[in-house]
């Protein structure tokens, strides 16, 4: 596994130089690379394992360096984050071989102390018991056990209370689940999960959505023959959730202001069984594409993608039976997916509620009489949240809080709901719903 390491110690660095998604630069690097699939799948886990717990990584180095004056570099600090890694996380690597590989990569360095300064500084951890360093008090532990800023701690703590905030915090490391809708449109559910078995991908039927599967799988279910056939696309149980919040039928008119990459598109005309118009729409024209090819490989022919600024009303909209508005978010319920957003600051938050509202505003004017407004994020925040469907309530009159529906179960009568990954295995998400009285 050699190859590995240095294949992550490298991708680490590159994203602590160059901002950028994790998951983009760990797939275009595996898949330019000559690692074999095992060793592909060890640096899957590596790569976003030191991401998601670096906040507390970064803590034991600190509380082990002799000379905290000292600066390391990006290089040797992420030789340092996969060792330590190891060390704490990864039961399967023996003790020796994560500090014997680590001591190989120092090596490689122009300064010839590194390699000691790194083997010193595991072989400590190792002979202190692999504890986590020492804190004042149970949020301040917490932080560094779930490796989460200390101000999303409290917010969480503050906001929803302790029991929600831990398990917000347990969920926020380790594989994401893994759920796919199936196009039932043109195809037969059972031969399509009968295909995916064929191809190694195993499964179960989720009891709270029909057409919907949570899939077990060694290699990415993209790659199927189900799914070049069209047969199903990738989304979380939360999406597809409030899709069935939207409850659109056949022969609607849909709009779907934020739509890009498409997953919500393209549940919403299949469970209009591709009868009527769903107008999907995103600000940029490489986006669009994105949602024009799932639809055409879907076979959604009642998907017409366009561009669009969903803060500025277009008069050139039809009024819809349907509107959903996804708007942008912080992006909080989906950190184990993307771990790098819990290292932004929370100053970069701050403008979110006045943009979401304004796309709320104006989604609201193209939604018929008796028509179905839709707010969501995929977020876990009361003032991307709750605050914005509050404030569209009291500012806009015309419209009233409306039933989620049967298939939010016990929660089927509340009109808004913040859904945490316990309640049903799913991305942290928040859906409000309206419907237009006058």
């Amino acid at each position: 596994m050699a190859n590995s390491r240095k294949f992550v110690v490298r991708l680490l660095t590159k994203l602590d130089e160059n901002s950028s998604y994790s998951n983009i630069i760990l797939d275009n690097a595996l898949e330019k690379s000559d690692l074999t699939p095992q060793e592909k799948k060890f640096a899957s886990a590596l790569f976003y394992g030191v991401l998601e717990r670096q906040l507390t990584l970064d803590e034991i180095i600190k509380s082990l360096s002799k000379n905290p004056k000292n600066r390391l570099s990006d290089s040797v600090r992420n030789i340092l984050r996969t060792g330590l890694y190891q060390l704490k996380y990864m039961d399967s690597v023996p003790d020796s071989a994560a500090v014997d590989e680590a001591v190989k990569l120092a090596k490689k360095d122009r300064n010839p102390a590194v390699s000691g300064f790194v083997n010193g500084m595991l072989r400590e951890f190792i002979r202190n018991g692999k504890e986590l360093p020492k804190r004042r008090d149970s949020l301040e532990t917490l932080a560094l056990e779930y490796s989460c800023p200390l101000w999303l701690v409290k917010k969480w703590n503050d906001e929803y209370g302790r029991e929600i905030c831990l398990n917000m915090l347990e969920t926020s490391v380790g594989q994401a689940p893994a759920s796919v809708r199936i196009n039932t449109v043109f195809h037969d559910m059972n031969s399509t999960l009968d295909m995916l078995l064929e191809d190694g991908v195993t499964f179960e039927i989720n009891g709270l959505l029909p057409d919907c599967a949570n899939v077990c799988f060694s290699h990415s279910v993209e790659k199927t023959k189900a799914y070049a056939e069209g047969r199903f696309h990738v989304q979380d149980i939360s999406s597809q959730l409030c899709c069935a919040a939207l409850d659109p039928q056949e022969n609607d008119i849909v709009l779907d202001l934020c739509s890009a990459p498409g997953g919500k598109t393209f549940t919403v005309a299949e469970r209009m069984k591709n009868h009527g118009r769903v107008l999907a729409f995103d600000l940029h024209e490489n986006r669009v594409k994105l949602i024009k090819s799932g639809a055409e490989r879907l076979g959604l022919s009642c998907v017409e993608a366009r561009v669009n600024n969903a803060k500025l009303f277009n008069p050139d909209l039809p009024a819809a039976d349907r509107v959903l508005c996804d708007v942008p978010c912080s992006g909080l319920g989906v950190i184990r997916r993307k771990p790098e957003i819990k290292y932004k600051s929370p100053k970069d938050f701050e403008r979110l509620p006045e943009i979401q509202y304004d796309i709320l505003k104006t989604s609201s004017a193209y939604v018929k009489q008796c028509g179905v407004l839709v707010y969501s994020t995929c977020t876990v925040s009361r003032a991307e949240n709750d605050e914005v469907a509050d404030r569209f309530l009291k500012e806009n009159p015309d419209f009233e809080p409306a039933p989620l529906g049967e298939c939010f179960g016990d929660s089927k009568n509340e009109c808004r709901l913040t859904i945490t990954p316990a309640k049903w295995g799913s991305d942290g998400f928040f859906i409000a719903k309206f419907i237009r009285r006058r």
